[in-house]
């Protein structure tokens, strides 16, 4: 069963904020500003509640949002090699905003558009129309999320997308989690992630390779705790201030015209347990891959508290394609035509371990 309503409003800017609440009590709250996420309100072990996600003390700093808290990620999540590619023979040149990248949808990303709520009798849907040369990219777009939170802790988010002319699409939600509550940073995480290789990135972060896991600090596929694998050398960590990769999750084999990434189906893919609290997160999605960025770029963004985040008080785990797969061998598995559908679901899980 999922509860929706609407628990206040900034009169200031006219940003809404919408409650969803299962049978337990447990409430995740969203902006209509970026459809971000802003708070998640979940029991430790001992029944003491707490927000496992980062945030600003201000509703109004996520007019801006420029750490992309919680926000929905589009047209674009993650990065493109010089904000250039090419589609059906045309180039394009969108916004650089990440030195000489495209980051995260850039001067149009939809976590700076104000998206609008439809009535859905299922949980929180919002909708909202990326038109023709946002951020440089083409066709006008129509984009939707659907937040839904059931009585065993998952929060379910179902994107889609439609166009009137090919455009690469890849959204994905940018919320930093910490599973103490932000009574400390996110090195007692225990973390496992099921995959095998992960893609390795030059000095800009664009992906170079696909490197194997095994025996290098990027090896989750057993629980580690994050804390012990950012002081490894690796030059990987160093390029990156921590980890800031893409893992490329186990895919199912699929005919040549099922090659889309909503081919793929809904399967769990990443686990986070905080040994102190017992909270732990579950990622399920039917996406290529997983960014595991460990808020290496924390450093003086103002928070809830009196003092600024820093390094490494929060985690992502942002279900997506790769990183400039536009640019890659499988461009056309990210590239939405007229008359098809993009769909991405990712789940994430909260529960409480004794």
């Amino acid at each position: 069963m999922t509860h929706f309503t609407i628990s206040s409003t900034s009169a200031e800017h006219g940003i809404n904020l919408y409650t969803l609440r299962n049978a337990y009590g447990m409430r995740v709250v969203i902006s209509d500003h970026g459809a971000a996420l802003v708070s998640w309100w979940a029991p430790d072990r001992y029944g003491r509640e707490a927000d496992v996600l980062l945030g600003y003390k201000d509703i109004d700093r996520y007019i801006a949002n420029p750490a992309y808290f919680g926000s929905i990620i589009g047209r674009w999540g993650n990065r493109i090699a010089n904000g250039r590619f090419t589609v059906d023979g045309v180039d394009y040149q969108v916004d650089r905003n990440n030195g000489d990248n495209h980051l995260h949808g850039g001067e149009g990303g939809f976590h700076l558009i104000p998206w609008q709520v439809q009535p859905d009798p299922e949980g929180l849907r919002m909708t909202l129309v990326s038109p023709h040369g946002a951020a440089g990219f083409p066709g006008n777009v129509l984009a939707s999320v659907l937040y839904r939170l059931n009585d065993d802790g998952q929060l379910r988010i179902d994107y889609t997308a439609t166009t009137d002319a090919p455009t690469p699409i890849n959204m994905t939600s940018h919320g930093y989690f910490n599973l103490n509550g932000g009574a400390d940073n996110i090195y007692d995480h225990i973390l496992s992630i099921d995959a095998d290789t992960y893609l390795q990135v030059d000095s800009k972060l664009i992906p170079e390779r696909a490197a194997e896991v095994a025996g290098s600090a990027f090896d989750f596929r057993q629980p580690a705790p994050i804390g012990p694998r950012l002081s490894w050398p690796d030059e990987q960590l160093e390029i990156a201030g921590g980890f800031d990769h893409c893992y490329c999750l186990h895919r199912e084999e699929t005919n040549a015209d099922e090659s889309r990434r909503h081919a793929q189906k809904l399967r769990k893919v990443a686990t986070v347990y905080d040994p102190g609290s017992g909270r732990q997160l579950t990622v399920s999605t039917t996406e290529i891959g997983l960014q595991f960025y460990s808020g290496n770029f924390l450093k003086d963004v103002p928070g809830r508290g009196a003092q600024s985040y820093a390094p490494h008080d929060g985690f992502c785990l942002e279900a997506q394609a790769y990183p400039n797969q536009i640019n890659g061998p499988e461009r056309e598995a990210v590239i939405l035509r007229p008359g098809e559908v993009y769909r991405q679901t990712t789940v994430y899980r909260l529960s409480v371990r004794e």
